[in-house]
């Protein structure tokens, strides 16, 4: 098995492609052991691992997130490589659960249609370029009165160094070109 490795835009987060499905449809990001533990033996694999402080699932990627002040990616690296290997070739489930989704806000009549041209604005031309970086960015809600968009990006995007300027410049004018009653773009904490 050869898994490829890719830099990211933030420099605590390390893109591995493993060349194979990894979850079959949307993302899942742990931040904690006791998360991976209930949910993930591939995260609960890799947060084993001394210096890793979050995992990021996508469907063809395993996008890692070094604590800084822990070890070098020379250092971590080939332990994340071999952690990733053992998870694949042993045949393991990638996760054991359903995915926990939140709640939405329900919307109505004219404000479900623009939270509907936002949200296929988002699958279609925003989340497969993030997802390029080893991220994700997701729907969190829209305040037609305001015309703000609330986002949440998660893995590699999630506290990069980039990603108030990919919501700024990136996704808040394309937001602002297609879907005209959008008027910011504001990221979820």
């Amino acid at each position: 098995m050869f898994i490829q490795t890719e830099p990211t835009p933030n420099p605590d987060v390390l893109k591995f492609l493993p060349g194979r499905t990894v979850l079959a449809e949307g993302g899942r990001e742990f931040l904690s052991m006791e998360e991976a533990e209930r949910a993930s033996p591939l995260a609960e694999a890799l947060f084993s691992l001394e210096g890793v402080r979050g995992v990021y699932l996508g469907s063809d990627f395993v996008s890692v997130t070094r604590e800084p002040s822990g070890p070098s990616w020379p250092q971590l690296k080939p332990a994340l490589l071999a952690a990733i290997m053992d998870h694949f070739t042993g045949g393991l489930a990638t996760v054991h659960d359903a995915q926990e989704t939140p709640a939405e806000p329900v919307y109505e009549g004219q404000v479900a249609e623009i939270v509907s041209e936002i949200k296929t604005l988002l699958d279609t031309r925003i989340r497969p370029a993030v997802a390029q970086d080893g991220g994700d960015i997701l729907f969190e809600h829209f305040d037609a009165e305001s015309g703000t968009l609330w986002l949440r990006m998660r893995g590699a995007c999630a506290g990069c160094p980039s990603s108030g300027a990919t919501l700024k410049a990136g996704v808040e004018n394309m937001m602002r070109h297609y879907v005209p009653e959008v008027q910011r773009v504001e990221q979820s904490l």
